[in-house]
């Protein structure tokens, strides 16, 4: 009996945008609990009552969404690697899928017009979720670039 390689691979996703600030401005946005708060949500339907970081290796975050039908999307997660200003990567994990981990890598890279950002997520649950993945990753990245330009 063969195995279908496809149930046994774990999907990703790359996506990368260009922001006209600094690299230390991308930073903050991702790591500063209020900052969090004002733009991490796919659309504005959802409100964001709890984020919580500790940012260094080993340190835990949590962000808690709730949209607007008052239903509760709970991310937590460990960070693993922490550069400041250059790169984070950080375990992802939603409460109602317990045991499914994900691990998201942001790369900051200062450029001439200000600071690319790339955004790995790897080894997330599914491939039949990965265009509601890519839209909210497009959506929060939407939300972060007016966040920075009133920054």
């Amino acid at each position: 009996m063969t195995s279908n390689p496809r149930l046994q691979e774990r999907p990703s996703l790359v996506l990368t945008r260009l922001y006209p600030v600094a690299p230390e401005k991308v930073w903050r946005a991702w790591t500063d609990p209020q900052a969090l708060k004002q733009w991490f949500r796919p659309d504005a339907s959802f409100s964001i009552p709890v984020v919580e970081t500790d940012v260094r290796v080993g340190g835990a975050f949590r962000i808690l969404m709730t949209d607007a039908k008052g239903e509760e999307f709970d991310l937590t997660g460990v960070y693993r690697e922490v550069m400041p200003h250059r790169r984070l990567a950080m375990t992802w994990g939603w409460k109602n899928q317990p045991g499914h981990e994900s691990l998201v890598t942001l790369i900051l890279r200062p450029s001439d017009r200000g600071t690319q950002l790339e955004l790995r997520h790897e080894r997330y649950l599914d491939f039949e979720n990965q265009p509601t993945h890519e839209q909210g990753w497009n959506g929060a990245f939407d939300k972060l670039e007016r966040f920075l330009q009133d920054a």
